[in-house]
């Protein structure tokens, strides 16, 4: 600029000389603008373009985990609904199997009979209901079955090979729960019954012949 202004107010020369020479100075100036004006454009221009691409790449970032996280929900939702369909059913058949006379426990329902059998009229009257003589796989499912308050008759024989206890599943038998100097044997006492009269609720077992009638408890898995 204050080469523009010595150029104007310079004297001395010939006017065309000196039109010329701040013509001159006047598009270097204007170049020197534009180009400046350029510069600054194209900054704020990549500055903008920047911007834009981070809001992109944010929202785009944003979207997938909308998306996931809605996937995740309706997954978590389908879940929840069928778990819901299982327990009302589950809930229906205990119902069911409750108006039938069983009783239920972890998962099982039992059946105690009215009546008195032998142990393969008693299992045979188990297997026409769907169930079998119970098995007992636990201390406090035999607790449980001790507190039914029932002589009766379980799912355990030796009768195929003696002193061999196996259970009607044809498991062998791995942890007893034999009332005191049992199983003896007296008289091929083949097919195993709990006895509720004794004191120990882990120690009612007793064998028995298997021709003898008793009340028996079935078992059936829900």
């Amino acid at each position: 600029m204050e080469l523009l202004l010595q150029c104007m107010f310079s004297g001395g020369r010939d006017p065309l000389e000196l039109l010329q020479l701040c013509l001159g100075l006047l598009c270097v100036l204007l170049l020197a603008g534009i180009i400046g004006l350029s510069v600054y454009y194209n900054r704020v221009m990549n500055d903008s373009e920047d911007k834009r691409n981070n809001l992109f790449q944010s929202f785009s970032l944003y979207k997938i985990n909308a998306t996931a996280e809605r996937d995740q929900l309706q997954t978590r939702y389908n879940n929840l609904t069928e778990e819901k369909g299982h327990i009302q059913a589950k809930l229906f058949v205990i119902e069911q199997h409750c108006q039938e006379g069983w009783r239920y426990f972890d998962y099982k329902f039992y059946f105690l009979s009215t009546e008195k059998k032998t142990w393969e009229e008693s299992r045979q009257d188990c297997l026409e209901r769907g169930a079998d003589l119970v098995i007992i796989n636990s201390r406090e499912e035999q607790t449980f079955v001790f507190n039914l308050h029932l002589r009766a008759w379980i799912g355990l024989s030796d009768s195929v090979t003696e002193g061999t206890w196996k259970w009607v599943d044809g498991t062998p038998l791995t942890t007893g729960y034999w009332g005191k100097g049992q199983p003896d044997d007296r008289g091929q006492e083949d097919c195993a019954e709990i006895y509720y009269g004794q004191d120990d609720p882990v120690k009612t077992w007793n064998d028995d012949k298997c021709g003898t009638n008793h009340n028996w408890i079935c078992e059936k898995v829900v």
